[in-house]
């Protein structure tokens, strides 16, 4: 795998492919299904892969794109069978994930761009916000940094308790206030705690309120402010959790928080339980907002590093 190695081992690759694989069974069943008997590419076989596209929740926009490369491949071609059409398929699903933005790519083990690196992680309440930031934390910790979590959803005590077991599993420290604390004192403590401490990565969890987005801006940029007064240009990363389960439903809080503030980075969770993955195309075509992390399963391990290759080659690498 050449380059790959350097962030997808086996067992990496081996959770990639377990946890995409509701996806491949429904969207291969569906692809199958829409050449079979057939000699060429023709108008009825794209109209079925437009739907098999669509109902892995490619979405509209991206399947229309996909759709017209295809057939514009199809009229030059002239006899372009059938046999062909997954590769043709594959590479186009390729060109729009290398065509998005790519990420200041690196695994769990390269330096970070700056000491203490500050994310601050916004999301749903649901989405797997806190559990990803469990996650992240173990697999930074794993890979020998020094890392600090703050609990700045200080609006709903589960999420303060939920973080606080996280901090216990992955085995560090956590910075925390009384619930209805003010969000941005935590954050403020959290990055003061991130220098003294010399940290590596500190990771500040938000409210996950969507209902006013006027009040999530200010709320978000309230944090900002303070978190600047330690270091200025932090945060250094806005990270963006969506529920890749919920399809297209995840399309729509990727709006309304784009919209409420700088999003740097997204991270979709649980694409293991759905067959809904082709989200993850979606998302990247219709954000320029680079997939930087992705759930596969429940275990510390199963937040992988988003590498765009390996993903398309393990949705066309369907296990028989």
């Amino acid at each position: 795998m050449g380059f790959f190695d350097k962030i997808f081992g086996k067992k990496e690759k081996e959770s990639l492919d377990q946890g995409l694989q509701k996806t491949k069974e429904n969207f291969f069943s569906k692809i199958t299904k829409a050449i079979a008997g057939k000699s060429t590419v023709d108008d009825e076989v794209l109209d079925d892969l437009e739907d098999a596209l669509v109902s892995a929740d490619v979405g509209i926009e991206t399947t229309v794109k996909i759709i017209e490369r295809i057939e514009a491949r199809v009229a030059k071609d002239k006899y372009l069978n059938t046999t062909e059409l997954n590769n043709l398929l594959q590479a186009e699903i390729e060109h729009i994930l290398v065509d998005a933005p790519s990420s200041n790519s690196y695994d769990f083990h390269s330096e970070l761009p700056s000491k203490p690196y500050i994310i601050l992680v916004v999301g749903v309440n649901g989405v797997g916000k806190t559990t990803t930031i469990g996650k992240l934390a173990y697999n930074f910790k794993q890979a020998g940094k020094n890392v600090l979590l703050g609990a700045a959803d200080t609006f709903r005590a589960a999420a303060v308790d939920q973080l606080t077991i996280w901090s216990e599993r992955a085995g560090v420290p956590i910075v925390k206030q009384a619930m209805g604390s003010d969000p941005a004192a935590v954050a403020f403590d959290t990055v003061q705690s991130a220098v003294s401490k010399q940290a590596d990565v500190a990771l500040i969890d938000t409210a996950g309120r969507l209902h006013n987005k006027a009040h999530l801006m200010e709320e978000l940029s309230k944090i900002k402010r303070v978190i600047q007064k330690v270091i200025p240009g932090a945060p250094h990363e806005v990270l963006l959790v969506l529920d890749g389960s919920t399809g297209q439903n995840a399309l729509e809080q990727a709006k309304h928080f784009t919209a409420a503030t700088d999003v740097t980075a997204l991270a979709i969770t649980k694409l293991d339980g759905t067959a809904k993955g082709g989200v993850v195309l979606a998302i990247a075509n219709q954000f320029r907002i680079p997939v930087k992390f992705i759930g596969v399963g429940e275990k510390l391990e199963d937040l992988l590093v988003f590498d765009k290759h390996e993903f398309v080659d393990s949705l066309f690498s369907l296990e028989k």
